[in-house]
């Protein structure tokens, strides 16, 4: 089958000089032909004007009809047709007319290579949701998987977290093995962090939405850091927004995203430090700013920092980043994250201002 010329290429007629041509070829080979009936039946001048007059008007309403009929009304019904079978789905669908080469053709060319695109746009887009489908069941098989394993882990360790204690209580005091005891315990503890944030993570907890004064959610989440820092020389300054309106989330969860965040801050200054918390408004959307002085994020980790277990520090467990997107997510936000090497790091956390009746809707 021979593909139609693309738009713009090609030689080709307009349909207005496609309807012209006919009706004036028709209205010639009139007057011929009324030239000769009338010599051949030597009717009077008078007479024979108003013949071709009437007769004419007669073949230009005909031919007129017959051509707009074929150039005009029967590619729109043809291209109502093909509509209605794309949108039952029907991609497949093509029309005839694009074969012409005119401006309905051309019309019909273009018509052609837009459900061309959609078809394709529709194959990706299947494709896509495949690969994404089998993913999601992927990571819910290792989730279950790795929930499944925390909790054979924990038992034990619960049990050697008991022996070890047991035998600290049982060594002699001028025993060199007290002093690997506390090594031991710390160790237990980092395992069971491990095992916690992993039940977490494999399993989350859906969020309880209600509506939540925001900024009394960070307030308090500010507060507890500051309790981790009252030895240090690290300042964290709040600066709120009054004027955001009560926002449906979960202020457990959210509390906890904000703490962790504040968390790593405290962890990536050394010595001294500041770290800012700030809300604003964007739009739709209520922005939380954690924004730190520390020592930054390489350009090679930074990245990576949302992957399961992936850590720069030796006590993470790499899964606090993770649940804490996790969670922005469930929240329908996001989490965006910059930093320079030396100079600190800062997250801005979007959540979605969802008032009652949107969340109804949802």
């Amino acid at each position: 089958m021979k593909e139609p010329q693309p738009p713009g290429k090609g030689p080709s007629l307009g349909w207005q000089w496609k309807a012209i041509i006919p009706i004036v070829g028709v209205l010639l080979l009139g007057l011929i032909a009324f030239q000769a009936i009338v010599v051949a039946l030597d009717i009077p001048s008078g007479h024979w004007i108003v013949i071709v007059a009437a007769g004419g008007a007669v073949a230009i309403c005909f031919v007129t009809l017959i051509v707009m009929l074929v150039l005009i009304q029967r590619p729109l019904e043809e291209l109502k047709r093909v509509i209605g079978r794309v949108s039952e789905g029907d991609l497949a669908a093509r029309v005839d007319f694009a074969k012409r080469n005119d401006d309905v053709g051309q019309l019909g060319q273009q018509f052609n290579e837009m459900i061309r695109q959609l078809e394709e746009n529709r194959a990706e887009i299947e494709r896509l949701h495949q690969r994404e489908m089998a993913r999601a069941e992927h990571l819910a098989t290792i989730g279950e998987l790795a929930a499944g394993l925390a909790h054979e882990i924990r038992n034990p360790l619960a049990g050697i977290a008991g022996v070890v204690e047991v035998m600290g209580r049982e060594l002699p005091p001028e025993s060199s093995s007290r002093a690997v005891l506390p090594e031991v315990h710390s160790e237990i503890q980092h395992i069971q962090a491990i095992l916690n944030d992993l039940l977490v993570y494999a399993r989350p907890r859906p969020p309880e939405f209600h509506p939540a004064d925001l900024n009394a959610t960070v307030e308090q989440a500010v507060f507890l850091a500051r309790q981790q820092v009252r030895t240090k020389p690290i300042e964290i300054t709040l600066e709120p927004e009054k004027r955001l309106p009560g926002i449906l989330h979960d202020p457990v969860q959210v509390q906890q995203v904000i703490l962790n965040l504040l968390l790593n801050g405290i962890q990536a200054i050394s010595n001294q430090g500041k770290i800012e918390v700030a809300l604003r408004q964007e739009r739709e959307y209520a922005v939380v700013r954690i924004r730190d002085n520390g020592k930054g994020i390489s350009r090679e980790s930074l990245p990576r920092i949302f992957k399961p277990f992936f850590t720069t520090r030796k006590e993470g467990t790499g899964l606090g980043l993770p649940l804490a997107r996790g969670i922005v997510e469930s929240h329908k936000g996001r989490i965006e994250v910059t930093s320079e090497p030396g100079r600190g790091t800062q997250f801005e956390v979007w959540l979605p201002i969802l008032r009652a009746k949107d969340k109804h809707a949802e």
